[in-house]
């Protein structure tokens, strides 16, 4: 994590370096204000890094006990929407405190395979789930910005995100959460136009906790359900925000 925070610096300070001459400057005392306030929107892709369980020992339909294995993962990326509104303080010349509540739209393609049992063709059964999953996320993040140059300013971002997941309960395999919270790092680039200020920022972030509804199995009726359910232990959500604010 510490060499990942040194090359995002030095890039950070690469890019405040390559222009060769100065320029007039849009909104030259934009940056003075204590207080800022904007709107964004954005594109994201939801994963979730999960653990499988392994073999299981479940009661088979004669009655007797056996062993089936189930493997779960997350097979594609769906990209979703965000948009949100944001607030920046200002700390010092060179950092700033940011609280940017947003609510992301997407999804997570999840394949079961059920590697005991075959289908007519003798491939392996498989199952899958298009878990949909609407967040409000309330971002706290400390954002250190290079020195101006011309008409932008690079900086970095980093802090934790704690969310609600807006998803009603169902009878799907594997069931989220209502509470998580995650830890962010990213960076992005100040644009100062003639009229407002636009900043795209590219951030990662990653579940501190099991996003897993472990009591979500007693939940279901259906033995094969369960089964797909019990196949996973945990699960880190992860996410990856290109996000365009407007000041």
């Amino acid at each position: 994590m510490r060499k990942l925070f040194s090359l995002l610096y030095i890039l950070t300070l690469a890019l405040g370096l390559c222009a060769q001459e100065r320029k007039p400057q849009n909104k030259p005392y934009i940056d003075l204000r204590p207080t800022h306030f904007g709107i964004s929107v954005g594109l994201h892709i939801q994963d979730i890094e999960m653990q499988n369980a392994g073999p299981q020992v479940v009661t088979l339909e004669d009655g007797t006990e056996g062993t089936e294995t189930v493997v779960c993962d997350q097979d594609n990326w769906n990209p979703g929407f965000s948009v949100g509104v944001l607030a920046d303080q200002r700390l010092s010349q060179h950092l700033s405190l940011r609280v940017a509540p947003t609510m992301h739209f997407g999804a997570k393609h999840l394949s079961f395979r059920h590697l005991n049992r075959t289908d007519a063709e003798g491939r392996v059964l498989t199952a899958t789930q298009d878990m949909k999953n609407t967040y409000i996320a309330v971002p706290i993040n400390l954002k250190f910005a290079a020195e101006r140059f011309n008409n932008y300013r690079p900086y970095l971002i980093a802090g934790v995100n704690p969310m609600i997941n807006l998803t009603s309960k169902s009878q799907d395999y594997i069931q989220l959460k209502r509470y998580d919270t995650m830890l962010e790092i990213g960076f992005g680039c100040d644009f100062y136009l003639p009229f407002f200020k636009l900043i795209p920022e590219l951030k990662f972030s990653y579940s501190l906790t099991n996003a897993l509804d472990g009591g979500h199995a007693d939940e279901l009726t259906d033995a094969v359900s369960r089964l797909y359910t019990n196949s996973v232990t945990t699960g880190h959500a992860k996410m990856f925000t290109l996000t365009f604010y407007f000041e």
